[in-house]
């Protein structure tokens, strides 16, 4: 996983300091690669234990695994289209269990559960609806757009949207996502890692390796990587909450 990956995945586990020293390592990293954790620490006014602990909050052993994993992107080659278990490994990489438990336990304190997708993502918003409805859950998923806007503006606000879109900047679930949250509804939010519209509208952001891929104009995205972050959490949700 590259760093900058790690950013965005462990984002809510980091604060003010972490966020300066990220600061230093995007704007210097070639540096940062051949410099020691105290010359670090004195050009950044911190103390060693302070880097150590943002670099194990991103998943490193340390610091100075932070620097071998910094390295060695440089010589990360482009993703080929059939490269499936790339995407699977990523994927695996990016499911972190304390969000996937904060968003359960939302599953569990909220009246309702609605799931918003549209195209290929309907059938993931479908397996979701079945997999809470089997264990005494309402949710429900949405077909057509209009379903979508009509839900989100009778919405309680103790009811919960789960939107699932693979670039994140879908129009047709971003308006009604924009109504729910306005609504006063808590809104999750499944996309590709990015820095996409639909995940500056969640408040808990999942995300999985789904890179938009074409093919004679064709979209090919892999789609494998929801699956897997998806049946991940539907696993601990029967196993904590039901």
């Amino acid at each position: 996983m590259k760093f900058e990956e790690r950013v965005r995945i462990f984002e809510h586990k980091l604060n003010d300091t972490d966020d300066q020293i990220i600061d230093y390592i995007r704007s210097n990293k070639e540096e940062v690669i051949n410099i020691s954790i105290q010359k670090l620490a004195q050009k950044l006014f911190t103390v060693p234990n302070t880097i150590i602990r943002l670099s194990r909050k991103l998943g490193y052993e340390g610091f100075s695994e932070l620097k071998l994993a910094l390295k060695s992107e440089n010589d990360i080659r482009p993703m080929k289209l059939s490269d499936i278990s790339e995407n699977i490994r990523k994927s695996y990489e990016f499911v972190d269990m304390e969000v996937i438990d904060k968003i359960a336990r939302k599953f569990e304190e909220s009246k309702k559960v609605l799931f918003y997708g549209v195209g290929d993502s309907i059938y993931f918003c479908e397996m979701m609806a079945k997999n809470l409805r089997c264990v005494g859950k309402k949710a429900e998923f949405f077909v057509h757009r209009h379903d979508m806007i009509y839900s989100a503006e009778n919405i309680n606000p103790k009811d919960l949207v789960f939107v699932i879109s693979a670039s994140g900047e879908t129009k047709q679930v971003l308006e009604p996502t924009v109504i729910a949250k306005e609504k006063g509804a808590f809104i999750i939010s499944l996309t590709h890692l990015s820095d996409n519209s639909l995940a500056k509208l969640a408040a808990i952001n999942l995300y999985c390796w789904a890179p938009k891929q074409k093919l004679n104009n064709y979209d090919i995205t892999d789609r494998t990587s929801m699956m897997i972050v998806l049946r991940k959490l539907s696993e601990h949700y029967w196993k904590h909450y039901c």
